[in-house]
């Protein structure tokens, strides 16, 4: 399979680009992980979690996760205000494959 990408003249219309675009970056995955260990978690919990992660910049992988269908954000009306992040069923779909490369990491790590 991989050979097939390789040899694919256009990169980007494989569903490995593709997942790879979902789940590129610094934090995105850290971010389906912590989701899929502690469902639901609130914005400052994910920034406890995440350490050294600015507002903004948690505000935004949030965003472009939740537009990918892969969380769901939950606003509760109240005061003060309550946004809860939790999977979306795609999210937990992908979860398989992340889970994957754990296990990969843990058998081949030197």
């Amino acid at each position: 399979m991989i050979k097939d990408y390789i040899e694919n003249a256009n990169f980007e219309d494989t569903g490995f680009s593709y997942t790879l675009s979902l789940i590129s970056g610094k934090y995105k995955m850290v971010i389906l992980y912590c989701l899929m260990e502690y469902q639901p978690v609130r914005f400052n919990e994910l920034q406890r979690y995440l350490k050294k992660i600015s507002d903004k910049t948690l505000s935004q992988n949030l965003k472009e996760l939740e537009n990918d269908d892969l969380i769901h954000r939950e606003v509760y009306p109240q005061i003060p205000p309550k946004v809860e992040y939790s999977l979306t069923m795609r999210g937990e779909s992908l979860m398989k494959v992340l889970d994957q490369l754990c296990t990969w990491g843990e058998e081949n790590r030197r």
